[in-house]
């Protein structure tokens, strides 16, 4: 069985996101259950809360840098342990190019808050195009189509299948279903 951790950074205003992202993801486990991948995922209400000599945040970030996906998500600001989590994975991405980094930002207010806006400011010097989303079933559709993208190529790599020059695919969960070359039009009317 493959193991993919994934390590899921938010706020405390996104608790419910959370908690729908954790059942979203383990029944996408159990589909794939067949397919040998456990999805793991890790969130900070998860993980201990006991004292460190170097601090809770230090113990989080070991679990940060360890995933094979990050998952960063942001409303109306971005608290400094998560800013601090996403710097980790960003660092240990840069290194080792995992874990495959996802940022979302859930459709702001009227005003944002400078964190918000400083963070933003950081992905675009980046060079990170990251998502919006209106509502968690928006932010699952975006997420789970980053999943089946990254199985159907082992979780090493996330870029497009390869396909045979003038080859016009139709695929349903990254899997071909047909080639539309191939098709009988002539019974379409």
């Amino acid at each position: 069985m493959k193991k993919i951790k994934i390590f899921l950074a938010s706020s405390k205003e996104l608790k419910l996101e959370r908690e729908q992202m954790e059942i979203e993801i383990y029944r996408k486990c159990k589909s794939w259950f067949d397919r040998e991948i456990f999805l793991h995922l890790d969130i900070w209400e998860d993980l201990s809360t006991r004292m460190s000599v170097t601090g809770s945040q230090s113990e989080y970030n070991k679990y940060v840098k360890d995933a094979d996906l990050f998952v960063f998500l942001a409303f109306s600001k971005v608290g400094m342990y998560t800013a601090e989590e996403f710097e980790n994975a960003f660092g240990q991405f840069h290194t080792t190019q995992k874990p495959f980094i996802f940022t979302y930002f859930k459709n702001s207010p009227d005003s944002e808050d400078e964190s918000l806006i400083e963070f933003k400011k950081k992905l675009k010097d980046l060079k990170h195009f990251y998502s919006g989303f209106s509502d968690f079933n928006d932010l699952w559709n975006q997420f789970n189509k980053e999943l089946d993208r990254l199985e159907a190529d082992g979780f090493t790599e996330n870029k497009r299948p390869e396909q045979k020059t003038g080859e016009k695919n139709i695929t349903q969960n990254a899997e071909k279903v047909y080639n539309i070359d191939k098709i009988d039009t002539a019974n379409f009317s």
